[in-house]
């Protein structure tokens, strides 16, 4: 099969590929980049663990070929902490409310709730975030703990943002 060439910035570096047209963007980010924090859990984009930022949006990467994301901004669970190792503060959030036990759906929980925190900024509740994260699916933890770490980071990043 023809290769395609394509080039992307991911978590703020420029990255060129040639890829096969029908390659996932999961498996470019895994098995091409050995970004390995977005987990394949079940190809069908039903379990989240996927999730990246894609120009701006949160997308389950496993329903992404990467020659759609050519010219893009790929931001994964590698990228968002701070270049002095400073957590992004659903990290510290995650940390602090134990919302995480295994941790095999902790990077798409934290990607798909840094979009939804953007979207939604202060105006978060409980509802809001259980409804929202509906798409992703935690096997261990009964999402108590994770909607604790969602909403005390959105608190986190309102304060960091209004004094901006």
């Amino acid at each position: 099969m023809a290769k395609t060439q394509i080039a992307m910035k991911v978590n703020g570096k420029a990255v060129e590929a040639l890829v096969e047209p029908r390659m996932l963007l999961i498996h470019f980010l895994r098995e091409q980049l050995n970004l390995t924090g977005p987990h394949i859990g079940c190809d069908t984009s039903h379990c989240g663990a996927c999730t990246i930022d894609l120009d701006g949006k949160s997308v389950k990467s496993c329903t992404v070929f990467a020659v759609q994301a050519d010219g893009g901004e790929v931001l994964t669970i590698e990228g968002i902490a701070a270049a002095d190792g400073t957590l992004h503060a659903l990290q510290e959030g995650f940390r602090e409310m134990h919302g995480l036990q295994c941790g095999f759906c902790t990077p798409g929980m934290i990607m798909s709730a840094i979009d939804i925190v953007h979207r939604h900024g202060g105006k978060l509740d409980e509802t809001t975030v259980r409804h929202e994260l509906e798409g992703n699916i935690c096997r261990c933890t009964g999402y108590h703990n994770i909607v604790k770490a969602v909403l005390d980071a959105a608190s986190r990043m309102s304060v960091s943002q209004a004094a901006e």
